[in-house]
């Protein structure tokens, strides 16, 4: 028996990196999941393999910036399993050319600054406003929405992503308060650094080495280090957690300062 025997789960950005590794977990534990992508051969790529492990899935092409594509996605997914339990919000825009050009205020494109607030928080509040409904009408569920630790602290670069960010760790907690009382429970994940494709495509191995050093655990973050913790949420062994920032970043943002700097 799987932790999530019986819920159905949508993950968007699920078509690689975080999204995959927290499909394929969701998956194992039971649960039957829609890999909810804009590449749509990426999402069928994972589901089938979820497939072909065991699991149960089914990929989905969206752009998850543009309502009537979200609302006929979670309408397909409550058609073909007949119900909703658990939203993972992980999709925002990683691609290292476009992240270069979110510069400092004062240089920062228009056409920048809307689309990053469009993929990632205005689908954030797309999928949570079409699948809270089907969620109530079974009962509740679990939100799970991606967030980011340049929500917490300023920095001279990457202004966009950082306030939409930040938009996400107040549209859950917007989200559990005006529902907690129907079943919805929403909590926001707030990731440090975690070893992705995306990530070593902008960060070299240099910048990678100071950020490692000033982690507290001996080793990076995974993938799996965020699934684990979205099927804990999507479990019922956090049904008394909502409305909370969690913080998962080996600790990083527990100290001042960087460690290891004069290391040998």
């Amino acid at each position: 028996m799987g932790r999530l025997d019986g819920k159905v789960a949508i993950v968007t950005g699920g078509a690689g990196g975080i999204g995959e590794a927290t499909s394929r977990a969701l998956a194992r534990e039971g649960a039957s999941v829609a890999v909810v992508d804009i590449d749509a051969e990426g999402a069928a790529r994972v589901a089938e393999a979820i497939g072909a492990s065991g699991g149960v899935a089914v990929g989905i092409g969206t752009d998850l910036s543009e309502e009537t594509e979200v609302a006929s996605a979670i309408e397909a997914v409550v058609t073909r399993y007949g119900r909703l339990d658990v939203l993972h919000n992980n999709a925002a825009l990683t691609d290292s050319d476009f992240l270069d050009r979110d510069t400092q205020v004062t240089d920062l494109a228009v056409d920048v600054w809307d689309r990053t607030l469009a993929v990632n928080l205005r689908s954030q509040m797309l999928t949570c406003k079409h699948a809270i409904p089907e969620m109530v009408r079974t009962g509740g569920g679990s939100i799970a929405n991606m967030s980011s630790g340049a929500s917490l602290k300023g920095d001279r670069t990457r202004t966009a992503y950082g306030v939409s960010k930040a938009g996400v760790n107040t549209l859950t907690m917007y989200v559990a308060s005006s529902h907690g009382k129907q079943g919805i429970r929403a909590n926001t994940i707030v990731p440090g650094l975690i070893i992705t494709q995306a990530v070593r495509a902008h960060l070299n191995e240099k910048i990678l080495g100071v950020l490692g050093r000033s982690t507290l655990t001996p080793y990076l973050g995974q993938p799996d280090d965020i699934a684990d913790l979205v099927v804990f949420l999507a479990s019922d062994e956090s049904r008394y957690i909502t409305g909370q920032m969690i913080v998962i970043d080996g600790g990083m943002s527990a100290h001042v300062g960087s460690f290891g700097q004069d290391e040998k």
